[in-house]
């Protein structure tokens, strides 16, 4: 059984930081993408940051230059830090992983931002 376990989320002040991690199990995604998506209240899903299995990046431009998302394979476990946290990226946090046509999610993390 695959689960992907999200863990680093939590309330902080604008201007401030968080690490996301993610970790995988069940099966192996070093040669797989991962990502990060993120879901406000009342807004769908959005992409926030991608990852191949070749360490390439791709990222929301409302996020490019403040986050950043990287991989540890030995770990199975993808991170996004966070950095210069505006309210505005207050919502629920998930990651997920592609297994060919089969995309797989975390239960999510919530991120809160306070003004």
């Amino acid at each position: 059984q695959v689960q992907l376990a999200e863990s680093g989320g939590g309330l902080v002040q604008a201007g401030g930081s968080l690490r996301l991690s993610c970790t995988a199990s069940g099966r192996v995604f070093r040669r797989n993408g991962m990502g990060w998506y993120r879901q406000a209240p009342g807004k769908q899903r959005e992409l926030v940051a991608g990852i191949t299995s070749g360490g390439s990046t791709n990222y929301a431009d409302s996020v490019k230059g403040r986050f950043t998302i990287s991989r540890d394979n030995a770990k199975n476990t993808v991170y996004l830090q966070m950095n210069s946290l505006k309210p505005e990226d207050t919502a629920v946090y998930y990651c997920n992983a592609e297994w060919g046509l089969v995309v797989y999610w975390g239960q999510g993390t919530q991120v809160t931002v306070s003004s």
